[in-house]
């Protein structure tokens, strides 16, 4: 029986050899033909890796994947005489990448000391049983000190607000529309940042998994994006800001610039209402007394006043549901705008019978 709060599904192991080669050398219970090419293209331990760091995640369809780097260049203590590194692979239901990178860190020490996947496996049980497991000199885990809803909290809003000012109510509107966000930027260290934290402009839904933190140009990876609906997907290449396909808003971090596709213009237009709110983000970010979590409320707040707002247009039919049409926000005499976008949102919330 799994440990509350534990969504482990599955870990693994990939070395490296003295000689260059990398191969998968464990995993418990199984890991697909899908999983193991990916996760060894993504490890960083191969010649043609676009990335040498040392902790990284992403989504792999409805699954969550961590994958953590040691090297053993220069450790003397290693029972692993012939590997010059080592990826510890975790594939979990959850986002928490805080609680699966201290996971990670510690199965990763107790390999590299054993040598043995038995004693990795040991602990891997030990969690998915109850939730903890302790390492003697590694340290000690106890799932329950990390919540996901503190991972959720952990997203860094005062960063995507400055770095694009009052038009960040452009990714905030693409979001509340269930709009495909692609967010493009060179520095995957940056680029797991912002992507993590976008979903908190739209926290009354606290979905993280509308988002793929860290894909590719291959098509294995973006056959998950044809089958999405929305989404926000981060990618490290420039190459993808010409794959317009792909995107409705195409957010471009190092230029600061943000592109609306030709067929999401019209949806995303924006008035009055936006700037309002655009205003209150930008206030909420230069406040240098607000925390993240600060940031999250005054924001989540405007969202909720503008569901409030939009809920008191609802009228009952005869069966006494209620609902909005396009005719009664067409009563209120609202500028084209602001109308196309409040029946656009009651679509996306639900206040709309379709």
């Amino acid at each position: 029986m799994a440990a509350q709060g534990v969504d482990l599904l599955s870990t693994g192991i990939i070395e490296k050899d003295v000689n260059g080669d990398v191969l998968w050398t464990w995993s418990y219970p199984s890991l697909t033909t899908i999983q193991r090419d990916l996760f060894l293209h993504k490890c960083g331990l191969c010649k043609d890796s676009v990335h040498h760091l040392q902790f990284i995640f992403s989504r792999l369809q409805y699954t969550w994947f961590y994958i953590y780097t040691t090297s053993l260049e220069d450790n003397t203590e290693s029972r692993l005489k012939d590997v010059t590194a080592f990826s510890l692979v975790l594939v979990t239901k959850d986002f928490n990448p805080e609680r699966y990178e201290a996971l990670c860190r510690l199965f990763s020490h107790q390999y590299a000391q054993t040598g043995n996947p038995a004693s990795v496996l040991e602990n891997y049980l030990s969690v998915m049983t109850r939730g903890i497991c302790v390492n003697g000199e590694n340290g000690k885990f106890l799932s329950k000190e990390f919540d996901n809803i503190q991972a959720y909290a952990k997203s860094q809003l005062r960063l995507v607000i400055d770095t694009f000012g009052v038009e960040s109510i452009l990714i905030y509107t693409a979001l509340l529309l269930k709009k495909r966000l692609v967010i493009y930027c060179p520095s995957l260290q940056d680029l797991l940042l912002f992507t993590r934290a976008l979903p908190a402009f739209t926290w009354h839904r606290q979905n993280w998994g509308i988002v793929f933190p860290y894909l590719e140009l291959r098509d294995e990876e973006l056959s998950m994006l044809k089958s999405s609906s929305h989404y926000v997907a981060g990618f490290a290449d420039a190459a993808v800001e010409g794959r317009s396909e792909l995107y409705d808003v195409f957010v471009n971090v190092p230029t600061n610039q943000i592109i609306i596709a030709q067929q999401a213009k019209e949806s995303l237009a924006m008035g009055k209402l936006h700037k309002d709110i655009a205003m209150v983000m930008v206030q909420a970010a230069e406040n240098i007394e607000n925390s993240e979590q600060d940031i999250i409320k005054v924001i989540t707040n405007k969202t909720k006043d503008l569901l409030n707002n939009l809920k008191s247009l609802a009228v009952e039919d005869e069966s006494g549901k209620s609902s909005i049409t396009l005719e009664t926000l067409h009563e209120r005499k609202m500028p084209p705008a602001t109308e196309n976008f409040l029946f656009s949102l009651a679509v996306c919330e639900g206040f709309v019978q379709l």
